[in-house]
């Protein structure tokens, strides 16, 4: 978002009198900074499980007021965010129906969408619009602090409303998140999973294993495993410090998704075992030659770029920072970039 955007969003109007975040970690408080940096918020308010990160929430100015209830937070709030593992959402809606206001949008951003709309729906009472959400953006940081305005811009949010919801209620929210940075789309729930159970989850669901087995060879030290680790496996240990409990209620509400998802990746892991084993180079060069096409589709779609450690954002080195030069020194002699806690999945 350029600067003249910015200064323009926050002139104008609010679009939301009070948004109520109920989950102020990675996702909820990078929508609190990017909010901000917009106007697109009167007054921010939000509940966390815990004191201590309410208290951070709070101390960081991500919200303005913080509640221990969730039910609290909601009242009278005109945009209600729950940013909690997917496995939650129910309950917590279950919870907070009561307290919802009349014409608010009720939303999340969950990286499941099926489940959650069996799970929420029913507890959404008459007169509140729910229009679940997923923003494809995230880091393996988590919790208050990891937040950052930036994290949305250029990336994209799918939108998954049930059929019977308003439709200014989808725009409205549509056009939140491109305020926030994002581009957003509008899918059908279970399309949703079964798109992300290939470009997020299985790829997550290797990476946990992959780590684990290194971390099982018991011919290999833990000093071998991190002294030795290329690029390829240390993106794979990026992926595998992702929330256990965020994806363990990911690949349990998404397992219908997942699992077609690995009976396809089996069958083509088996062609290259079979071509390793006959040393068919052949079938080997040709698979490695179409998965490098996607690479360079996925660069030239605008969502990653060709540059080394795949852009990843580190910190940039000013005259005099001592620290700032040895890492691009550093960085510079591996041929990447310093790797930072901003690189995006």
């Amino acid at each position: 978002m350029s600067e003249q955007q910015t200064t323009a969003s926050a002139s104008a109007a609010p679009m939301f009198k009070r948004v109520a975040l109920i989950g102020i970690g990675l996702i909820g408080s990078s929508i609190s900074h990017a909010m901000r940096r917009g106007g697109l918020a009167a007054e921010i308010v939000g509940s966390a499980r815990t004191p201590a990160t309410l208290e951070t929430s709070l101390r960081l100015g991500l919200i303005d007021k913080g509640y221990a209830c969730a039910t609290e937070a909601v009242e009278g709030a005109d945009l209600v965010i729950l940013s909690v593992p997917v496995g939650a959402c129910g309950p917590i809606t279950a919870e907070i129906a009561p307290h919802l206001a009349n014409g608010a949008i009720l939303t999340d951003v969950g990286s499941v969408k099926a489940q959650v709309v069996r799970d929420m729906a029913p507890h959404v009472p008459a007169g509140v619009h729910f229009v679940p959400g997923h923003p494809i953006a995230g880091t393996e940081q988590s919790g208050p602090e990891a937040g950052f305005a930036e994290l949305f811009d250029g990336r994209w949010t799918i939108l998954t409303p049930t059929p019977d919801v308003d439709d200014a209620a989808v725009e409205k929210l549509r056009t939140f998140w491109e305020a926030l940075g994002a581009k957003v789309e509008v899918m059908d729930p279970s399309h949703h999973d079964m798109v992300l159970a290939i470009t997020s989850h299985l790829p997550h669901l290797i990476a946990f294993n992959i780590v684990n087995t290194a971390e099982d060879l018991g011919r290999v030290t833990d000093k071998e495993v991190i002294k030795f680790s290329a690029g390829g496996f240390r993106d794979f240990t990026r992926i595998a410090a992702s929330d256990p409990t965020m994806w363990r209620d990911i690949f349990l509400g998404n397992r219908d998704g997942v699992m077609e998802m690995l009976r396809r990746f089996s069958e083509d892991l088996d062609e290259l075992k079979r071509a390793i084993e006959a040393g068919d180079g052949d079938t080997l060069f040709r698979r490695f030659t179409e998965a490098r096409a996607i690479r360079r589709g996925i660069v030239a779609a605008g969502q990653d770029t060709s540059a080394p450690d795949f852009g990843r954002a580190h910190k940039v080195a000013q005259p005099g920072d001592k620290r700032a030069d040895a890492d691009a020194d550093a960085s510079s002699a591996s041929g990447g970039t310093a790797a930072s806690g901003r690189s995006r999945s």
